[in-house]
């Protein structure tokens, strides 16, 4: 959840604040001012890097973890491989195997940097264990470190959607559905529901895209398509929320 800025403040400029700056709640005790904020963040990178990860994995090549992180944070929310990170580092000219990779994702996966989240194949039932997205601990920490969080606002919003899902205590898969690909499925205990998220229905091609991904999902649990738009355009059974709203919402069926 995003905290409030000023009484007074307008809910939509709160809310561009937290895309940039994030949730952390230390922020508070610093009025949520610009550099006070992005010095902070900074400062709490360095100490879950370089003592977290670093100290607690005795890694001596530093260099190559950073390239990782920030190939990693640079790519929230895509699917991608070991290999693929491997295949880029050697652009950089880098040898690095796929195995060495994979376990220092791992240390920083150890100390909450980032989430992985698994594909599921919902047409065959069965977990896809190649090419995994992954999610930064809090946006703002992107910002610090990387920069470019609204000029990413789609892979930002999809972060913080897969945070709050979190914090509601679901497990959460990515979909895979024939050719067509759902964000994220969401169960716990005998609950299920499904999200899609996306910056703005903007056209008519946009939202038979984002509505479309759910055509082959037969069951009956709730479908969410989640968007920026204010006017409600839920349509054949699947909700449409607005993210702010979602992010709000404590009941969400």
């Amino acid at each position: 959840m995003y905290h409030t800025v000023h009484p007074s403040a307008d809910g939509r400029d709160i809310f561009s604040k937290y895309m940039t700056i994030g949730g952390m709640p230390y922020l508070s005790n610093l009025r949520y001012e610009e550099e006070p904020s992005q010095l902070y963040l900074q400062d709490l990178y360095n100490s879950v890097v370089l003592k977290d990860v670093v100290k607690r994995n005795s890694i001596r090549d530093v260099d190559l973890l950073e390239r990782i992180i920030a190939y990693i944070t640079a790519n929230i929310g895509t699917i991608f491989s070991a290999t693929a990170i491997s295949k880029y580092l050697k652009s950089e000219g880098r040898i690095v195997a796929p195995e060495t990779i994979l376990s220092y994702i791992k240390a920083c996966e150890d100390a909450f940097l980032f989430y992985r989240v698994k594909r599921q194949d919902l047409q065959g039932k069965k977990i896809l264990t190649v090419n995994e997205k992954y999610y930064i601990a809090d946006q703002g920490i992107r910002e610090a470190v990387f920069g470019s969080n609204l000029k990413d606002i789609n892979l930002i919003l999809e972060n913080s959607i897969y945070m709050e899902l979190l914090r509601h205590g679901y497990q959460v898969t990515v979909g895979k559905a024939a050719e067509k690909k759902i964000d994220f499925i969401c169960e716990r205990r005998n609950e299920k529901i499904y999200v899609q998220v996306c910056y703005l229905l903007a056209s008519e091609e946009t939202i038979q895209r984002e509505f479309g991904v759910y055509d082959s999902v037969r069951d009956n649990f709730p479908k969410y398509v989640l968007s920026l738009d204010d006017f409600d355009m839920s349509r054949n059974g699947i909700k449409h929320r607005n993210i702010r709203d979602f992010l709000l919402s404590d009941k969400w069926d």
